[in-house]
């Protein structure tokens, strides 16, 4: 790397072809200027949730690594986390369903919120029993059903949070798929 921050032929070979070492160096100059760029759009543990899946991006795909052709490379990764983070929160936003306003809660009869309720935790018990793998209950318990922060859910289970986000990823899709299909007979 040059003077200013211009990466010479021989880095951007090993850049490419995903040299380890390469991208650990990534990672540590880097991922602080990541984790704020996702941070401007997002809370602090979804921005270090995007902090990671960019750098597990650099790691794992070479298509990522590819779109780097030379210049200013911690503009370009600033542009890769600024777009992931842009997409990590439509993705919430069309998972989060519109919530009614004080006034029509008000009008709600008790009766109709336990009716909710509980057609809410038949849902969720048909999920557990049917499509959820019985080793990431913990995880899902944790972080969808008692809402626990990353980090939080991590220290609880004595996990990695890394591995958390892992399952959480994976439980996402699942319960994703499941939701789409849920009112199909």
């Amino acid at each position: 790397m040059d003077a200013n921050g211009v990466f010479q032929a021989e880095w951007l070979s090993k850049f490419h072809a995903g040299d380890r070492k390469v991208v650990e160096e990534c990672y540590r100059q880097h991922v602080d200027a990541v984790l704020e760029t996702a941070g401007r759009w997002l809370p602090r543990d979804d921005a270090e949730t995007v902090a990671h899946e960019v750098f597990y991006a650099l790691l794992s795909d070479s298509k990522i690594r590819e779109n780097f052709q030379g210049g200013h490379f911690a503009a370009w990764l600033q542009r890769v986390a600024r777009n992931r983070a842009i997409d990590h929160l439509r993705r919430w936003r069309r998972e989060l369903p519109e919530l009614p306003d004080d006034a029509l809660l008000d009008d709600i009869s008790s009766g109709e919120r336990m009716q909710e309720e509980l057609e809410a935790k038949s849902l969720v018990d048909h999920f557990r029993r049917d499509c959820l793998p019985a080793r990431w209950a913990p995880v899902f318990d944790a972080r969808f059903v008692r809402q626990l922060t990353q980090r939080e859910a991590a220290a609880v289970l004595g996990i990695h949070r890394t591995t958390l986000i892992y399952q959480e990823h994976r439980i996402r899709s699942i319960l994703s798929k499941f939701l789409l299909h849920a009112g199909e007979p």
